[in-house]
C-alpha cells in the first residue's frame, strides 16, 4: 500500500512519539516491571495502526466520494486496447 506525501508525515509525526513509549516499555519488561512494559509495548502499536484503521468524521466525505466516484467511472476493458 503507498502512501502519500501527507500520509507519510503523519506516520513520521506518529513514530516520534510511538517509538521512545515502546522502547520504554521494553526496558521496564526486562527489568521485572512486565504489566506496565507490555502495556506500553501495546500502547504505542496501537499508536501507530490505529490511526491506519480507523475512520475518522473527516475521512468520511473522502471515502463517500470515492464510492460514488468509483460507481460512476467504469474501468475500461483490456480488450478495447488490443489493436485489431
Amino acid at each position: 500500500m503507498r502512501l502519500g506525501i501527507l500520509e507519510t508525515v503523519g506516520l513520521a509525526a506518529t513514530l516520534i512519539f510511538a517509538i521512545p513509549v515502546g522502547l520504554y516499555g521494553i526496558e521496564a519488561f526486562v527489568s521485572g516491571n512486565r504489566a506496565l512494559g507490555a502495556g506500553l509495548v501495546v500502547v504505542a502499536a496501537l499508536m501507530v495502526v490505529l490511526p491506519r484503521r480507523l475512520t475518522t468524521p473527516a475521512d468520511l466525505p473522502g471515502a463517500v466520494l470515492e464510492r460514488v466516484v468509483g460507481r460512476a467511472v467504469k474501468e475500461p476493458d483490456d480488450e478495447d486496447d488490443q489493436p485489431e
